[in-house]
């Protein structure tokens, strides 16, 4: 009997010993929660300033005419208005791009000038304006008087594709072809194109617009065979180099206003 109040004591302290452990389980601390916080800037993406630096401007040049402008006998980029660009390019560098158009045909008078910008989709947005036209009017044999018409008429033009500024024209001179193997050094040739030319000049200087004179040049040809091209007849690469070194300093002033 007394063994058996034994056995219950003991009963009795083992379960109240394991109630209370777990009711009193231990639990590990928790963990302090600690919110960080990142006062480090955001890093903002800088533009490439080097990208905006190299940025090119853009400019148009129109060069407008005959044989002459396109280049008869010689090489595309051996041609005065190709010649001009590569000038105005090296000497800007990298910060222009330049992009020429060409209106021109062998053969071609002022009538055919005029009609043909007529059908052509010419914008207006021309920063430089060449125009060199005539001497089929005059190897033609066409009245003089259509030249005194359609010149001024095609210089209008010019300037109307040049944003409307006339400072941004510059009409070229006809070369001499009397003084080419072809021309055999006909005074006859001379003295009718001195007399288109004089009405161009006189025409250009009573409405201030730039006239580079390049008939000199092309008055060497019976004696420097290298002025002429291989057709005998028109000016050679280096003649439109020459014609270049004159159009050039007018050009640049022209394209920096």
């Amino acid at each position: 009997m007394r063994l058996k109040n034994i056995f219950t004591i003991t009963y009795l302290c083992f379960f109240l010993i394991l109630s209370c452990t777990t009711d009193s389980e231990i639990k590990p601390p928790e963990e302090e929660l600690i919110e960080i916080i990142d006062d480090t800037e955001p890093e903002v993406e800088e533009e490439d300033e080097e990208e905006e630096n190299t940025e090119k401007s853009f400019q148009k040049i129109l060069s407008l005419g005959d044989s002459y402008t396109i280049g008869q006998s010689v090489c595309e980029t051996c041609r005065f208005p190709e010649q001009l660009k590569e000038r105005l390019k090296l000497k800007t560098g990298d910060s222009i791009n330049f992009e020429l158009r060409v209106i021109a045909t062998t053969g071609w008078t002022t009538t055919n000038l005029k009609n043909a910008i007529a059908n052509e989709n010419v914008s207006g947005d021309y920063d430089l304006v060449t125009l060199l036209i005539g001497v089929n009017n005059e190897y033609q044999k066409k009245t003089f008087s259509i030249y005194e018409t359609e010149f001024p008429e095609l210089v209008r033009t010019a300037i109307s594709k040049a944003f409307g500024n006339k400072n941004n024209i510059i009409v070229v001179s006809i070369p001499d072809y009397a003084f080419t193997p072809f021309g055999n050094g006909n005074e006859n040739i001379s003295k009718r194109l001195d007399r288109y030319n004089e009405f161009a000049r006189a025409f250009c200087k009573q409405n201030d617009i730039s006239y580079v004179y390049i008939t000199d040049i092309t008055r060497q040809g019976l004696t420097n065979n290298d002025l002429v091209a291989s057709d005998g007849l028109h000016p050679s690469k280096l003649a439109y180099s020459m014609f270049v070194d004159k159009m050039f300093p007018f050009a640049l002033e022209k394209l920096n206003d």
